[in-house]
């Protein structure tokens, strides 16, 4: 058989052709792979006579002799081999990719949310990390104001924070709210007495903490309330103080939780002293397509409805 030029490329109907010669091969003769193929003897002789020209290369000898690979055709079987392996081993990553997500979740949080009973935050995480070593989680805890620049200029992928001023960058979908009381500590003189026992006068009167971060409105109205003689950044800087005795402060009531049970702090007037603030979770408008964060966003919203 007279050799051609090197084969120029390896389309479709080749693929085919040598999958067939694989599988003649393998059943030792054309006659065998009749059933397998479901095609008669005589086209499986016709598509490898195909295969042959279009390689240049005489793969086998057939006749009375028997069925008998030539060197080239045993060079040409292992060649199909290795090829049709990488396809498969292609076929199988791509479809794992439905299933394995790679790429980082770059997420900012404020201070002090994993005590929320809700958990959703947690529930979304880990589920999120369960699909595998592909995922990277980087969690960046901060206040709500750079959380925000992260969201808008890219650095972070989202972002959970208080809803007070809407940034127009910004998407906001909704997490849960979260309920402060007004506290006190063990070593406080309002500590022992009854809720009845203090007047309003007395608590308006008492040092307290003011934080100096945003605030919804009905927040700030019931601070402007108080004495507020102290300040500071985060919900722990408040603990702090209220744990001193010298102060009152207000706390989510999730993170007062274990002091509570503990006794060593208590809320004083918890129907009257008390505000919540809708904590959201933030994203950059026209953000680009992302199969980590739309999983995890897909877990927060299960979470949220389970």
């Amino acid at each position: 058989m007279s050799k051609k030029k090197s084969l120029a490329q390896v389309s479709d109907f080749d693929i085919r052709l040598l999958r067939l010669f694989k599988t003649v091969v393998e059943c030792g003769s054309f006659s065998a792979a009749e059933s397998v193929l479901g095609i008669s003897r005589s086209a499986i002789s016709l598509h490898m006579g195909d295969l042959e020209k279009r390689l240049g290369i005489c793969l086998c000898q057939r006749g009375r002799a028997g069925f008998a690979l030539t060197d080239e055709g045993r060079a040409v079987l292992h060649a199909s081999q290795t090829m049709l392996s990488a396809i498969e081993e292609f076929r199988t990553e791509v479809n794992q990719l439905h299933h394995q997500l790679r790429g980082e979740l770059n997420i900012g949080i404020i201070n002090n949310l994993v005590t929320q009973s809700h958990m959703h935050l947690t529930h979304a995480l880990k589920s999120l990390s369960a699909r595998g070593p592909g995922v990277r989680i980087n969690i960046s805890m901060t206040t709500p104001s750079e959380i925000e620049l992260g969201v808008q200029d890219g650095h972070l992928h989202v972002g959970v924070v208080p809803l007070i001023n809407p940034l127009s960058g910004l998407d906001y979908l909704p997490l849960y709210e979260e309920h402060s009381l007004l506290y006190c500590s063990r070593e406080h003189p309002f500590f022992a007495r009854a809720d009845s026992d203090i007047s309003q006068d007395e608590l308006h009167s008492a040092e307290a903490i003011a934080p100096n971060y945003r605030l919804t409105v009905e927040a700030m109205a019931q601070h402007h309330a108080l004495n507020c003689t102290a300040t500071a950044s985060d919900r722990e800087g408040i603990a702090f103080l209220i744990l001193t005795g010298g102060y009152i402060g207000f706390l989510p009531d999730h993170f007062a939780a274990g002091w509570v049970a503990q006794g060593v702090m208590r809320p004083l007037h918890p129907q009257q002293f008390c505000y919540d603030i809708p904590l959201n979770v933030a994203l950059r408008k026209g953000r680009r397509p992302n199969l980590v964060l739309e999983y995890f966003l897909q877990s927060l919203e299960q979470s949220r409805n389970g």
